[in-house]
């Protein structure tokens, strides 16, 4: 049987500065079930008034029956004016969520591309092939701000579903599976924190950070490079001669992409997917 929410004959009491709005509840024996229901139903406004916190009352007579077609419960949906209201403590099973895009630093050698090269009159200026501060002896490269999007959640979980044992397990690897629109590999868990609260539930907050996944990268002459967006890329140089330029200069030679950080699942995070 489908859990209805029908608003009673007697409802409607209201004053210059409350509502109360009282519902019937049906097809559930789970306070929780029956809680849920009233709050998908019950408007956020009522007469430009801001719901507070809801509750639900069993219906004694329905409840001894233990079955669940006949239980009943009245829903209490209050309202008052938004100076006027009290703000809600986050119930088990609320969650919030922040983001931000600042990005991170990188150290690179190498640039996308070289948009001009310029010499002295007469001479060519040598060609690297995108390498950045090339010296006599090395390539110095440069620090640049790369795209990371960092996000937490903040759950509110139940004692007995609280994992921490799996949260340190996750903290510092990789998705391996599609999460919070992050594909595989772009996801890092930055780990969690969370205190218990007095009504003997958790608040968690879970820490992450995204980098984007590169296919079909370009480097000097080497084409065709992927990279997950928290493996690590580097660049082997080698001297090469530069017949206009007529000079010995350093060119990449090899491209690496490593794995720095191992995968896991993050559906043990036990916070959806």
């Amino acid at each position: 049987m489908a859990i209805t929410v029908v608003e009673k004959p007697e409802s409607r009491q209201v004053t210059d500065d409350s509502a109360e709005l009282i519902y019937l509840i049906t097809g559930t024996a789970s306070d929780a079930e029956a809680l849920a229901a009233l709050k998908s139903t019950a408007s956020a406004t009522h007469n430009s008034m801001t719901r507070g916190k809801c509750s639900v009352d069993p219906v004694k007579e329905s409840i001894d029956s233990g079955n669940a077609d006949f239980c009943k419960w009245e829903g209490t949906a209050p309202y008052a004016p938004l100076q006027n209201t009290v703000p809600q403590i986050p119930e088990t099973g609320d969650s919030s969520f922040s983001f931000d895009t600042g990005g991170g630093s990188q150290h690179i050698t190498q640039s996308l591309s070289t948009v001009n090269r310029y010499a002295p009159t007469g001479q060519t200026a040598p060609n690297f092939k995108g390498a950045i501060g090339v010296t006599h002896d090395s390539v110095e490269g440069v620090d640049i701000s790369v795209p990371v999007y960092n996000f937490s959640e903040t759950h509110y979980i139940a004692d007995g579903d609280v994992d921490k044992a799996a949260y340190f397990a996750l903290t510092g690897k990789t998705n391996n599976a599609a999460f919070k629109g992050c594909a595989a590999g772009e996801c890092l868990c930055l780990g969690a924190s969370g205190s218990k609260r007095g009504g003997g539930d958790w608040e968690i907050t879970f820490r992450f950070a995204a980098s984007p996944n590169k296919t079909g990268l370009t480097i000097g002459s080497i084409t065709g490079i992927d990279k997950k967006g928290w493996e690590f890329l580097w660049v082997r140089y080698a001297d090469t001669e530069d017949t206009a330029a007529k000079t010995i200069v350093k060119q990449p030679a090899a491209v690496y992409v490593e794995k720095v950080y191992e995968e896991g699942s993050f559906s043990g995070l036990g916070i959806g997917t």
